[in-house]
């Protein structure tokens, strides 16, 4: 689940790779159907997915086209941070947007307000819905209909370098208070710095918000919470990371920079998803891959706690395929597939039935996440939920560089809140 505001301003699509010589799909593209009982025509979809998965994305839908021959589909990866602009700039402007995109848990109630979605409900894309767990249901809906198919499941957890931590004599910090201690010892001892801290993007920030007691808003009672005492304490902890030298944090690129520190053992931990396990252990660090160990992200003064993640698979309102990309959809969530992308990748499935399959209940990591998922804490799932993150990104950029305190910062993001949810206290 990589989340947060990485979003740029739209730009020309990304080539994509063709997995058949086809049209377009999507607004522009054939519009298929069914052909002798057959689904046929195109379907162009979105993978959202980072480097070190999109092979695997890109086999999972080859593995569609050779159920259903008479479909080709497009598949072209669009690079995270800038793929929700270009979703909403293509169904915004009716052209060439994809029939199916792997949306991040918080873009699709704010799409479904938009009116870019297609409902699921009552539709062949959605298929054994009592399968999938309870929590990974809820970002699929808005306003009492399903605009998605929950895909992957996530959290945060801290991912650590257990030779360092042996050699620096120090264990596993439970809170942050400890990690803050324990980095004289692993600086002394190995030279590296304890922690990098993710600056760039504010979901990062919520395990720090949490452990305090906070949250951003109570989307039930509509109170802004962010700017209370939680939140300042929030704010002085990652300042106070920085200022002590226990962590390292970037302005810019914290995914690249924080992956190619934990890698080449310039750190020791790193707050991260399951999503990067295989990109960590191409490193140096973990020639040996049980280098790598993965723990709760530390508790703030009063709790533990990381936010729930994940990825949805959705459908355009505009589709000209609508019965191929149903399909393409029950496919890609389907348990089958979901097991096969534990097994290449180690990711969560959202499917409960998945969790007894022998190899996926013994993955090393799906051990430890799943517990982590159990006990993570659901967002707001409101149309505006995307949203609320930017002005997080910009109070944590003015705390890091000490032009604002905690205090103000958490008064500014509240400020913010207050004027983009209008009926909120």
């Amino acid at each position: 689940m990589r989340c947060g505001i990485r979003g740029v301003t739209a730009t020309a699509l990304v080539a994509g790779l063709a997995l058949a010589a086809t049209a377009c799909g999507g607004g522009d593209g054939d519009s298929g159907g069914t052909s002798g009982g057959e689904l046929s025509g195109t379907v162009t979809f979105w993978d959202t997915s980072n480097d070190a998965e999109k092979a695997t994305y890109r086999k999972l839908a080859e593995g569609f086209q050779k159920e259903h021959p008479k479909v080709h589909v497009q598949y072209v990866n669009v690079p995270f941070g800038e793929a929700n602009a270009k979703f909403k700039n293509a169904a915004g402007g009716n052209s060439g947007a994809p029939d199916v995109m792997r949306t991040e848990v918080a873009w699709t109630a704010d799409f479904a307000n938009l009116g870019y979605l297609a409902p699921l409900d009552g539709t062949p894309a959605l298929d054994k819905t009592g399968d999938y767990l309870p929590q990974a249901v809820g970002s699929t809906k808005f306003k009492g209909k399903t605009y998605a198919a929950p895909q992957v499941i996530d959290t945060l957890g801290l991912f650590y370098n257990k030779k360092l931590l042996k050699d620096a004599g120090v264990g596993v910090p439970k809170t942050f208070a400890e990690l803050t201690t324990a980095a004289k010892k692993i600086k002394a001892k190995t030279g590296a710095t304890a922690l990098y801290l993710r600056g760039d993007d504010p979901y990062w920030f919520l395990p720090y918000l949490y452990g305090e007691g906070g949250n951003m808003v109570d989307a039930r009672d509509k109170i802004v919470q962010i700017d209370d005492g939680a939140g300042v304490k929030a704010f002085k902890t990652i300042k106070d990371l920085v200022d002590s030298k226990a962590a390292v944090t970037d302005a810019t690129d914290g995914q690249e920079n924080q992956l190619k520190a934990l890698k080449d053992g310039t750190v020791a931990m790193a707050v991260d998803g399951p999503w990067d396990i295989e990109g960590a252990r191409a490193g140096k660090a973990f020639k040996d891959k049980e280098n790598l160990g993965v723990a709760p992200v530390p508790a703030g003064s009063k709790a533990q706690g990381s936010p729930q993640g994940g990825w949805n698979l959705s459908v355009y309102a505009g589709s000209k395929n609508l019965q191929a990309s149903y399909a393409f959809v029950k496919y890609m969530s389907s348990a089958k597939v979901q097991q096969q992308t534990t097994d290449k990748l180690s990711l969560l499935p959202t499917r409960k039935s998945v969790y007894e399959v022998p190899a996926v209940k013994n993955n090393e990591m799906v051990k430890f996440f799943k517990p982590a998922v159990d006990g993570a804490v659901q967002r707001p799932w409101i149309a505006e939920g995307n949203s609320l993150f930017e002005p997080i990104k910009v109070q944590m950029n003015k705390v890091l560089t000490g032009a604002a305190s905690p205090e103000q910062a958490a008064k500014a993001t509240g400020d913010a809140y207050r004027k983009l949810l209008k009926d909120y206290k």
